[in-house]
């Protein structure tokens, strides 16, 4: 059995997968967090704040406690031989799916990953009989927001949380109903 979901016939110039990471390849998605995080929030948050978000939320040490400990599985969106994203999932115990991550270099943006990652995880989400994916996602991420609002989620609350040393994640939480 491969280790991978290729989307594109082997032979289309740039081929896209879906590939598991394991664990030799957390340092790998690491240092993918920290490009994206910076490209994606730089508008949205100090730098500070995304240095702060990284070492606590994306560093290795902390994805690797997500996937040891905490039912949490991260995907490469691979496209050619390049990582060109990546998105991290879990069951949340009620019957959903919480897409934790989702980012993609801004160099790849707009070739049909973001779609590639949301039918992968709806087909999860029928695999494992789940009824709903649901994330959060800063208020003020417009961009992120209008792709989750083309993908049928729908904004379900509001929520402010400090997350420490000052700073607070704004968020909308987003959640699609699977039929």
């Amino acid at each position: 059995m491969e280790n991978n979901t290729s989307l594109f016939s082997k032979e289309a110039k740039n081929t896209l997968e879906i590939v598991p990471v394991e664990a030799p390849s957390i340092g790998t998605l690491a240092a993918l967090a920290e490009q994206v995080w910076h490209e994606c929030f730089a508008h949205l948050l100090s730098r500070e704040q995304i240095e702060y978000m990284l070492a606590r939320f994306q560093s290795e040490e902390a994805l690797t406690r997500q996937m040891q400990s905490e039912g949490y599985a991260y995907y490469f969106l691979r496209c050619g031989r390049e990582n060109a994203g990546y998105f991290g999932i879990r069951e949340d115990g009620e019957g959903r799916l919480f897409l934790s991550k989702l980012y993609i270099l801004r160099a790849f943006r707009g070739k049909g990953l973001s779609s590639a990652a949301f039918d992968f995880m709806e087909g999860e989400c029928r695999r494992r009989a789940l009824k709903a994916i649901w994330l959060t996602v800063n208020r003020h991420n417009e961009t992120a927001i209008q792709v989750y609002l083309h993908r049928g989620f729908v904004v379900r609350e509001e929520k402010v949380a400090d997350i420490g040393h000052g700073f607070v994640m704004d968020d909308f939480i987003m959640e699609k109903a699977l039929s």
